[in-house]
């Protein structure tokens, strides 16, 4: 499941894609969409992974290779993302986060423990659906959380949807460079395909929620081990990244807490080689 360099970045999403089983679950009156990758035949652990505000599985496109050799990695299209519908209610993330968790149940069975990882807006979701299943949850791993400590630099992004050819192109560069990475040159072709896709299809206003102390009510709650990632130049978080990582550090102090040298927002695709040995290092720990 290696990337090769001169692969077309639909290609590699297509690719991927195909690897994965699909699965429906309810959102309200409308479905949840996910995938599940698993070369174990059903007997690997399973580590749950959810995206970014304006996202889709898609953000996870340079971890899941790294993970699928030892977990069965189950993804979701969050409600009101992606290819999921709006939930009955777009600003309550515990009902939102109810959802999730009972779409886990559904397809891997009640009561199967598993990992979750939140990247962004994916972090309030995995501290809540933490919270929600209790010792059920082996961890939870959030990655560039905004609702953790005190509030960061607002962030303004231009408008692209009514764009066309390469000012549409341009323009994602631009909202990635402010708000996801870090590096200009990590800024590929993969990553504003996958930009363009998320963007035409985010619904739900997630800002609000990652902001809404949802994910500090949810890890008060917590019964498992709490993981934390950001990366140093998380844009959302910055100039208090540091400051992220010392609060955690301080709240809980038995968690795992990294901060990644040079890293953006969207962290796990800027620097995948280095969070995925990170993730593969907090799962063991909790492997059952």
């Amino acid at each position: 499941m290696n990337d090769q360099v001169t692969e077309d970045p639909q290609t590699i999403l297509d690719r991927i894609q195909q690897q994965a089983t699909r699965y429906e679950t309810p959102c309200g009156d409308g479905r949840l969409l996910w995938h599940l990758w698993d070369q174990s035949g059903g007997t690997a652990p399973v580590v749950a992974l959810f995206h970014g505000g304006a996202g889709s599985w898609r953000h996870w496109i340079r971890n899941i290779p790294a993970l699928v050799a030892t977990y069965r990695v189950l993804v979701p299209d969050l409600p009101g993302l992606g290819e999921s519908d709006f939930p009955p209610s777009g600003d309550d993330p515990e009902a939102i986060a109810t959802i999730v968790a009972d779409g886990i149940d559904a397809i891997v069975g009640a009561g199967t423990t598993y990992d979750v990882v939140g990247f962004s807006f994916g972090s309030t979701m995995a501290a809540c659906v933490g919270a929600l299943r209790g010792k059920q949850v082996r961890s939870v791993t959030i990655i560039g959380s905004s609702g953790v400590g005190g509030m960061g630099s607002a962030v303004t992004l231009e408008k692209v949807r009514h764009l066309e050819g390469q000012e549409r192109v341009d323009t994602h560069r631009t909202n990635l460079s402010r708000l996801m990475i870090a590096d200009p040159a990590k800024i590929d072709d993969l990553a504003l395909v996958i930009q363009d896709w998320n963007t035409v299809r985010s619904r739900l206003h997630t800002p609000s929620i990652s902001r809404s102390g949802a994910v500090m009510r949810a890890i008060d709650r917590l019964q498992s081990p709490l993981n934390g990632i950001w990366g140093e130049r998380d844009a959302p978080a910055n100039p208090k990244a540091p400051e992220r990582v010392a609060f955690l550090r301080a709240l809980r102090p038995e968690a795992d807490i990294r901060l990644i040298p040079g890293g953006g927002h969207w962290v796990a695709y800027e620097c995948p080689e280095t969070v995925n040995a990170i993730l593969l290092e907090m799962l063991a720990r909790t492997r059952p």
